[in-house]
């Protein structure tokens, strides 16, 4: 196991296809240098535990959880990193219980770097009493003998920043903590494969177990791969008896162009011109239509991404300890119920006042005639009042 600080919204170095009369700006402008912390853990044979994200902050909010990620346990300290109390919780409530059915009865190895919160004595007594022995790197050596770090950290990042630079280029100002469950979702969908965890294993030297792998590369830099250059393609000949059929797809259109040029080689003339500039045009226009078709499906993503963060009601569900997706949901759950009954008996009540009132206007018509009759009896005379009373 091992945890990586991940900056909110750091751009990544991408290439970006586009016209050069493309006058827009792919870059974002909002930066916010806040640093997460995701706890990992890897097993030899391939698999990833669901991972620990730690937000800087005392509370966690609802809004930051939106995205679904069964499994996830989220907890909070004030700088966003990870502390003594909050690893003792992730042994007990992550690491115990994710691996022992797969252990079954046999001692389990974590390996872990020499931080200090990852050795306090809570944690190495549950340990001991779980039958889980605790490794500790040597000092300077997790960048040679980490396995995340060997052949998880990198990808994971990489494919991150990807996240950020597309958000960013589809219209976004600034990157949240409400866009980076589902940003660190799909990012780690493609960096924690079996490949990678495999290749972090076999880099260190630890699983196979290999030394000497590690040994020498210390000592003898490895040789940059040979630039191998790609095959060239050239005209065939036989394409002139080939059929004509209308591009669909840039491919296409360039195998069209291919066997266009075979068919005219022996007779070149001004056309030809023509030809190529038409060409190009149809080049450009598959090549607009498919960035317009990725721009269209990532608006759509984000959309309804932000739809479904939207609809949730910015609360807090927890005070600084590790809490699953599953429990978030559930208070979340509750405190809607909660929020219903009480609009429920406003509701009751807001009714009560309405037929009340409803009631004092049926009543008030004949009480107003009542009224009007009194002051007319006032201002008549004794024998007046007196025959009107006898009336």
């Amino acid at each position: 196991m091992d945890e990586t600080g991940i900056m909110l919204s750091a751009l990544g170095s991408l290439k970006v296809l586009v016209g050069r009369d493309d006058l827009r700006n792919y870059r974002g402008t909002g930066v916010k240098r806040t640093m997460i912390t995701a706890v990992e853990c890897i097993c030899a044979d391939g698999h990833a535990l669901s991972p620990l994200i730690i937000w800087p902050g005392v509370t966690q909010v609802s809004s930051w959880t939106s995205h679904a990620t069964p499994g996830w346990r989220f907890a909070c300290s004030e700088n966003g990193y990870m502390d003594s109390r909050i690893n003792l919780e992730w042994v007990q409530q992550v690491f115990d219980p994710l691996t022992r059915a797969k252990a079954n009865g046999k001692p389990r190895v974590l390996i872990s770097d020499g931080f200090g919160t990852h050795e306090s004595r809570e944690v190495m007594t549950h340990c001991f009493e779980q039958n889980i022995i605790l490794c500790r790197l040597p000092s300077h050596t997790s960048h040679k003998l980490q396995p995340c770090d060997v052949g998880v950290f990198g990808p994971l990042k990489t494919a991150y920043r990807e996240q950020v630079e597309q958000q960013f280029r589809r219209g976004a100002g600034a990157v949240g903590k409400e866009h980076f469950t589902r940003m660190y979702s799909n990012a780690r969908d493609k960096a924690l494969s079996a490949r990678n965890i495999h290749a972090g294993w076999s880099k260190a030297g630890l699983f196979p177990f290999y030394p000497g792998r590690v040994l020498r590369s210390m000592t003898q830099p490895v040789a940059p791969a040979s630039h191998i250059a790609p095959p060239v393609h050239e005209a065939d000949p036989s394409c002139q008896n080939a059929p004509l059929r209308t591009p669909t797809s840039a491919r296409s259109l360039e195998t069209f162009q291919k066997q266009m040029e075979a068919c005219t080689e022996s007779s070149r003339g001004p056309h030809e011109v023509h030809l190529e500039k038409a060409i190009k045009a149809l080049g450009k226009a598959f090549a607009d239509g498919a960035l317009l078709r990725e721009e269209i499906g990532g608006l759509l993503e984000q959309n309804d991404e932000k739809r479904s963060r939207k609809s949730l009601k910015r609360t807090v569900v927890g005070r600084g300890k590790i809490m699953s997706y599953e429990d978030i949901v559930a208070v979340r759950e509750q405190r809607a119920e909660r929020e219903g009954a009480k609009k429920g008996r406003q509701s009751a009540k807001v009714r009560r006042r309405a037929v009340k009132a409803a009631g004092h206007e049926a009543k008030s018509p004949l009480s107003k005639e009542f009224q009007a009759a009194e002051a007319e009896i006032r201002t008549m005379g004794l024998e007046k009042r007196c025959a009107v009373l006898r009336f």
